[in-house]
């Protein structure tokens, strides 16, 4: 019992507190003997009047044992059913007591947390912004199978569930009371157990303090059961809506829906089973492996430093340059005043830098008409941005970030010119998206504090900054860019060196096959389609529209300039492409008066009819498989061999950067981890299927076949 410490007070009360091997409570190996000695105790105590389960930790629990999720294999499905069938046994034997069971929630109960919280007759918990309550276990291909969808659906009814079931959706106490999640807060650390305990003491002869909602004889369920004429309307359309939403390559949220809607229609104790059962269901899927070792394996690393340098003592920004007030700078000065730092944003016109100015304040009063903030706050916020064209003002700056064109010459003028104003210990960050980091260091006095700081648009939504060291950056230069993108609460990844380091490469692989495609003589629609259908935000023709095929066109020279455009093997394609739509046809992309779309004022866009006179062929015919695996392996393939290289450090920044800052599709987990699942032979299989249908660019790397030979994985 020595990770379950057991009290009983003079009243009759129990107080059972958890405090398990490691830094939080969660579903380990301790779990489950611990709890079912805890409840086989209770059962046995005389005069107990009421239990309270408590935490010693700084949560009250973590949640399930991820590590153990992840080991699960098909042909183990028996096993895994019974061990979540017998926690279970636990829950509903603790629920059936009869006395008042009361959770005193004083850190984050989420997941198998909450799990427990449901289970228990009365839930207070500590009015703190660190207390989180919610069921995400969506978010990494799962579903709550420890009670979740069962109790929280026939809680708060079907309607008002699904929300936090099928968005992982995590709220405060506050907002858990006024949803019905629990039941009452303190706001006092110190009062959390004693509240308990004066309910269970105000409770004592009302038998209804001791029975779960649902074992109440007269139980409906709130909002009635799925197949109520009034939620007829729902179970018709939620399905059609979620598929819509998932395309159909989440196997979660389906089963989450599926379970939800049982446990409306058949007995508490069976509705517990279907769970179960969709809990072994989606823990063997790729899916899940694929969401669990990114979702939280691999981002607990890029967020918790594993690139960041050590013994480099933690670095804060006071004061931050921002060369260029347009849509990448004005969103960088937004987002760094809004983690407090003040914010000289410096244009060649003062206009133009309170026009970028002018965006923050847009976004601010927006929070505030959402009563998100209050007016005060947003003053002060958009009072840390002093708009400039005077290089002067810049004096001081611990960091200056230049957000200007994609230019050689004119970056490094700029940075020839504004160096001088920084701190004596101050770094430089060039925002560029494409240009070698190294070369632009020539242009700096210090190379060693120049550093690339690759921010994505729209700056204040991308969670994604991409750090890229180049050959002189020293280590202190990297931790500091590292803390400042933690300060401005992004998520950082580090790469090394190369043209269009490791973001705007594979991105670009996309968008090149997908001109590919087009120009063979595919329909356009079908393309488009098939990218989403593959998992990807938009599809390769949609999305250079918005990134801009002039954009493109001016990278593309600048490429050619350095002679390495036809060395990646894109150079024909694009040449053709450009001419045809930009050079004969003034189609430069949406924000240029259109481009591959037509986009009018009043009504969705649609194809340019050009593009089908240019390239659409109808004789041929497309399989759709080879579209998809074109689409993804292109990218996928450019990611190994950013591995390979050593562009990218690590594994877990590979997968989380192909996530958040190209859009990857979410199943696969990232373009690393797509590989594990997906089987490495499998993959070189296939790689040389495409290679020899559709060209050298879709040969295996070599790193793949090396880890197959060592009997590894990409970790």
């Amino acid at each position: 019992m020595s990770v379950f410490n057991y009290e009983k007070d003079t009243d009759g009360i129990v107080t059972i507190t958890m405090d398990m091997t490691g830094p939080v409570n969660s579903m380990n190996d301790e779990f489950l003997p611990a709890l079912s000695a805890a409840v086989e105790r209770l059962t046995q105590e005389s005069g107990l009047i009421g239990v309270i389960f408590a935490s010693a930790k700084k949560t009250f629990f973590a949640g399930g044992n991820l590590h153990s999720l992840l080991a699960a294999e098909p042909g183990m499905e028996q096993k895994f059913f019974e061990g979540i069938e017998a926690v279970k046994r636990e829950f509903r034997t603790l629920e059936l007591m009869p006395v008042p069971i009361v959770a005193a929630i004083n850190g984050a109960a989420l997941g198998g947390g909450y799990e427990i919280c449901l289970a228990c007759n009365h839930r207070i918990a500590y009015k703190h912004k660190s207390v989180q309550l919610g069921l995400p276990e969506v978010g990494l291909g799962l579903l709550p199978g420890g009670g979740g969808v069962v109790r929280l659906t026939n809680l708060l009814g079907i309607e008002k569930a699904l929300p936090y079931l099928l968005e992982g959706k995590k709220v405060t106490p506050e907002k858990a009371v006024a949803a019905g999640m629990i039941d009452e807060t303190v706001d006092k650390l110190e009062d959390l157990v004693p509240k308990a305990k004066a309910y269970i003491l105000a409770s004592q002869g009302d038998e209804a303090s001791s029975v779960q909602p649902w074992d109440a004889k007269d139980f409906r369920i709130p909002g009635g059961k799925i197949n109520s004429p009034k939620n007829a309307q729902m179970a018709m359309m939620a399905p059609a809506m979620l598929r819509q939403k998932t395309r159909g390559l989440l196997p979660a949220p389906e089963v989450i829906l599926d379970t939800a809607f049982q446990a409306t229609l058949v007995d508490f104790d069976t509705a517990q089973r279907v769970e179960s059962r969709g809990l072994t269901q989606l823990v063997m899927t790729p899916q899940a492996k694929n969401m669990i070792s990114t979702f939280f394996f691999g981002l607990n690393k890029v967020n918790g430093g594993a690139s960041r340098p050590k013994n480099i003592e933690k670095n804060l920004t006071r004061k931050v340059g921002i060369l260029g007030a347009g849509m990448m700078g004005q969103g960088i000065a937004y987002v760094s005043a809004m983690a407090g730092i003040e914010v000289v944003l410096k244009d060649i016109s003062h206009d133009a830098a309170e026009a970028g100015k002018a965006y923050s304040e847009k976004l601010l009063q927006k929070q505030v008409s959402r009563r998100r903030m209050d007016e005060a706050k947003a003053q002060a916020i958009l009072g840390l941005i002093t708009p400039t064209a005077n290089d002067e003002d810049l004096q001081g700056c611990d960091l200056i970030i230049e957000a200007v064109f994609e230019n050689i010459q004119l970056k490094n003028k700029i940075t020839a010119a504004t160096e001088k104003y920084l701190s004596d210990d101050g770094f430089w960050g060039s925002n560029t998206s494409t240009l070698p980091i190294t070369q632009l260091a020539e242009g700096s006095a210090r190379p060693e504090n120049f550093i690339g700081i690759h921010f994505f648009s729209p700056v204040d939504k991308m969670p994604l900054v991409e750090i890229i060291c180049g050959e002189k950056t020293s280590d202190e230069a990297l931790a500091k860019a590292f803390d400042y993108t933690m300060q401005i609460r992004k998520t950082p990844i580090v790469v090394n060196d190369s043209l269009a380091f490791f973001t705007s490469r594979t991105f670009g692989t996309y968008l090149d096959e997908g001109g590919r495609i087009l120009t063979e003589g595919c329909h356009p629609v079908k393309l488009d389609n098939l990218g989403q259908a593959l998992g990807m935000p938009v599809g390769p023709l949609a999305v250079q529209d918005e990134t801009s095929l002039e954009l493109s066109r001016k990278a593309m020279e600048t490429w050619e300039e350095m002679g390495v455009l036809d060395q990646w093997g894109e150079g024909d394609n694009n040449r053709r492409i450009i001419k045809d739509m930009i050079t004969d046809n003034g189609r430069g992309g949406r924000h240029h008066g259109g481009g591959y779309y037509e986009y009018p004022e009043n009504g969705e866009k649609y194809i340019w009819p050009g593009l089908y006179d240019l390239y659409y062929d109808e004789s041929k015919t497309f399989d759709d498989e080879d579209i998809k695996d074109r689409l993804l392996f292109r990218q996928v393939i450019e990611t190994l061999k950013c591995l390979e290289t050593n562009v990218l450090r690590t594994v877990a920044d590979g997968n989380i950067g192909s996530i958040m800052g190209i859009g990857a599709p979410i199943w696969t987990g990232g373009f690393l981890q797509f590989v594990n699942t997906y089987g490495l032979q499998k993959f070189i299989d296939r790689c040389g299927e495409l290679e020899a249908e559709f060209g050298q660019r879709f040969a295996c790397p070599q790193i793949v076949k090396d880890k197959l030979a060592a009997n590894e994985l990409f970790i």
